[in-house]
């Protein structure tokens, strides 16, 4: 199933507004489903759903014991320098729906550049605006990690309000992309022989055509 950017995937408070990807899915295959993993509400892309509550344990056990690979696509402010991995604690995220704990969790990231651009554009002070299409691989699966760990390395991820940079996603704004530039396009459980894989979604790949960056990936 490819979750849109802007849903979420089930109603976590009170107070939450739908549409709700889950109810969605339920209302249309005409029974029972239930999630056994999550992505954030800006997030776009592929989700797992169990038909069977047996199932669902199955999975839900999986994830807990990272025997799950993701593969998310990305499009990020600057060129990142090839390869690599971010090996950066994260803390609690703080809003409203956080714990008192300050207490920092290990998080790591692996990334790949599967593209870079230059766009002979001003943004902020720069002349140029530069861009690298990525490949985001979580070993860890802390909240809005791949967010916080793009931050980190200075390549925040293109359309993020929290984390990003405020010139470019203006930028974005006007090509028409008012959302966060993260698919998940891939999941698999080798113990379980699971694999599935969806391409972007047409308003990431729009945005990349823009933004004269394109995969072969």
């Amino acid at each position: 199933m490819s979750k849109p950017a802007g849903m979420q995937v089930h109603r976590q408070h009170r107070g939450d507004s739908g549409p709700f990807l889950l109810q969605w899915v339920r209302d249309h295959v005409g029974f029972r489903v239930y999630p056994v993993h999550r992505l954030d509400k800006p997030t776009s892309g592929l989700m797992v759903f169990a038909a069977t509550s047996a199932a669902a344990a199955t999975l839900s056990e999986a994830f807990r014991e990272r025997q799950v690979q993701k593969s998310y696509r990305a499009i990020v402010r600057g060129h990142l320098d090839g390869d690599g991995s971010i090996d950066y604690a994260l803390g609690p995220v703080r809003d409203r729906f956080s714990t008192s704990s300050d207490e920092k969790r290990s998080a790591v990231t692996d990334y790949r550049v599967l593209q870079r651009s230059e766009v002979p554009v001003p943004v902020g002070r720069y002349q140029t605006a530069r861009y690298s299409l990525v490949d985001l691989r979580p070993r860890t699966g802390r909240r809005h990690q791949l967010r916080r760990h793009m931050k980190h390395v200075f390549h925040p991820i293109i359309g993020d309000r929290k984390y990003g940079d405020r010139d470019h996603n203006r930028f974005v704004t006007e090509l028409g992309f008012s959302r966060l530039a993260l698919c998940s396009v891939e999941l698999s459980i080798d113990s379980l022989g699971i694999s599935r894989s969806i391409p972007m979604d047409a308003e990431l790949s729009l945005l990349a055509n823009e933004l004269q960056l394109r995969s072969n990936d």
